[in-house]
């Protein structure tokens, strides 16, 4: 079935453990429409794309959060951005004897590195190795090496539609005693356990939440709408081609024969460059330098 783009928050009423679900249709489409990925690939960004979303809901932030895997093996790169607004964009990049389909398969060795950038304050990263049979139980790893709030995750894409779920304990609250705590995230976890490949990706929020935690007290809150956006403009790659200073970037354009070229790899949008908006660049970039003395 078809879900709307969006992600959407859960909370038990009487324990410390809040859940979210992720539903991305036609954003994952958007994002793999820029690229003619392999089958294994458009699986593996989609579960990249659903888990950074949710990674996103777990922190409170203005600005973007990062989540990239590198390796050295056939899928060398796949890196997901979502920003404090849920505009998502992605890319993946692999070998042209690409082969193989599970995670170990195609990224053996990889590190798995979370970045937070803030538009004011102090850019976080966190990196681990690309651990398990999947990236859900790579990042539930991070989660428990890194001594943050214990997390689960599974995740699920086919190339038309990627989903994820996660299930977080919280900061005790409800809950005091330590024991009871435990209990209630043991018993917790095993329910979520029982989530198939199949329901994640055909079941709504309110079927699949029923069919886990029937007899469970839970509130489902409003979804929030998540879409692909692509953040590149001609003025950043202007700004680029700046930074290279004026006598590198006239040089590079007499190489390309009287046009830059800037593609965005990850929409392939293209911005092209001719001498005199070159100049205008540069002549731009002096005012601006000396309004600022």
């Amino acid at each position: 079935m078809s879900f709307q783009d969006t992600t959407q928050r859960f909370m038990f009423e009487h324990a410390d453990v809040r859940g979210e679900l992720v539903s991305l249709d036609q954003s994952y489409r958007e994002l793999l429409a820029k690229h003619d990925y392999p089958e294994s690939v458009k699986a593996l960004l989609g579960e990249m794309l659903a888990a950074t979303v949710l990674l996103s809901t777990t922190v409170k932030f203005e600005g973007l959060l990062i989540l990239q895997a590198r390796s050295s093996g056939p899928l060398s790169t796949l890196m997901v951005e979502c920003s404090s607004d849920q505009a998502v964009r992605g890319i993946a990049r692999y070998s042209e004897d690409l082969q193989g389909d599970t995670l170990p398969e195609l990224m053996p060795d990889g590190i798995l590195t979370i970045t937070i950038d803030p538009q004011e304050g102090q850019r976080y990263q966190g990196i681990v190795p690309l651990e398990g049979n999947s990236l859900a139980d790579a990042l539930s790893a991070y989660f428990d090496n890194s001594e943050q709030l214990p997390t689960r995750f599974r995740l699920q894409a086919d190339g038309r539609t990627a989903r994820g779920f996660l299930l977080q304990a919280l900061p005790a609250d409800r809950q005091i005693d330590p024991e009871d705590r435990d209990a209630t995230w043991e018993h917790l976890s095993i329910l979520a356990n029982t989530l198939t490949a199949e329901e994640l990706l055909s079941l709504d929020n309110q079927t699949l939440l029923h069919r886990l935690f029937h007899q469970e007290d839970l509130r489902l809150f409003d979804p929030a709408k998540v879409r692909f956006e692509c953040s590149c403009s001609a003025e950043r790659s202007g700004n680029a081609l700046v930074s290279l200073g004026r006598e590198d970037a006239l040089a590079l354009l007499a190489e390309q024969d009287g046009e830059i070229e800037v593609d965005c790899q990850f929409c392939n949008a293209r911005y092209r460059f001719a001498e005199a908006e070159l100049i205008g660049l540069f002549t731009a970039a002096q005012r601006h330098a000396r309004s600022l003395h």
